[in-house]
């Protein structure tokens, strides 16, 4: 759409999609999901947006599915791109999910800092290991949903244990666990290149890897647990020659943007959501 004074030229596509019974993708979504994809130019993108916007919801309110309990619409919007948020927020949608990028070579290092410790092993996992990778995803899981972004379902310690071994099963699983006292208390798990591009193309930069799980137990916590784990995949991934790295962190989540922050993770586009999604205004 153009705006009659050629103030703005706005467009979109709205892609429909409807996950399967048990599948782990819904603990990060819904059952139906209709996603945005709008571009909009010119001097008043807040209008563009807003009136395209206007346009789906309309869409929406002829799609069956929409009104289910377990649906959700969502829009991606530059992060750093203001201009947009007011007219997001008059339609109802907030803010839950940060996709963030880590160019290679930029972060804390916990080792150079002399905040590593002494007491923690940091080692790659196995498939001995199902039976922790499974509590650790569950307990990132259970954390999350608080802010939103997760909903834990019955099928999702299934879905968490198979997806874990499936990625054990690679011929590059990478994913290391970090001990004390022989006792495992964290996790850190990505997707190398050949399997992260389903996300490659939301940076220019080649080859991509998808930081996709990170868990500390509660009670190790605020020890540098997660620093120790994460300053030693990027060591990993920069010696593969990974040029980017990207993740999904909670908005809503008050630790999560101060700690990727710090270590080298910048945002790049935010997540806007409302359920379901005939909710939109």
């Amino acid at each position: 759409m153009t705006s009659a004074d050629g103030h703005f030229v706005a467009a979109g596509f709205c892609r429909h999609t409807h996950l399967r019974p048990g599948s782990l993708e819904l603990a990060w979504g819904a059952a139906s999901q209709f996603a945005l994809t709008p571009w909009v130019i010119g001097p008043d993108v807040g209008k563009g947006l807003g009136q395209l916007l206007e346009r789906w919801r309309r869409h929406l309110t002829r799609q069956q599915d929409a009104a289910d309990e377990d649906s959700l619409a969502l829009v991606r919007w530059p992060s750093r791109d203001a201009d947009g948020v007011r007219a997001l927020l008059d339609h109802g949608l907030r803010p839950l999910t940060v996709i963030a990028a880590r160019p290679a070579g930029r972060g804390f290092d916990a080792d150079r800092a002399g905040s590593g410790s002494a007491e923690l092993r940091i080692r790659a996992a196995d498939e001995g290991d199902l039976d922790v990778l499974e509590r650790l995803g569950m307990e990132m899981m259970r954390y999350d949903a608080c802010f939103g972004s997760v909903s834990v379902r019955p099928d999702t310690a299934r879905g968490l244990r198979e997806s874990a071994a499936r990625t054990l099963a690679a011929a590059q699983p990478w994913t290391w666990l970090a001990e004390r006292d022989g006792e495992a208390v964290g996790m850190v798990q990505a997707e190398p290149p050949e399997a992260a591009g389903w996300v490659a193309p939301l940076v220019r930069a080649r080859p991509v890897a998808y930081l996709g799980e990170m868990s500390v137990l509660p009670e190790a916590r605020g020890l540098g647990v997660g620093t120790a784990l994460v300053a030693h995949l990027h060591r990993e991934l920069d010696a593969a020659g990974v040029a980017v790295t990207l993740l999904h962190h909670a908005q809503l989540n008050p630790l999560s943007a101060p700690f990727w922050n710090r270590m080298g993770y910048r945002p790049l586009w935010t997540s806007w959501e409302i359920r379901p999604a005939a909710g939109l205004a």
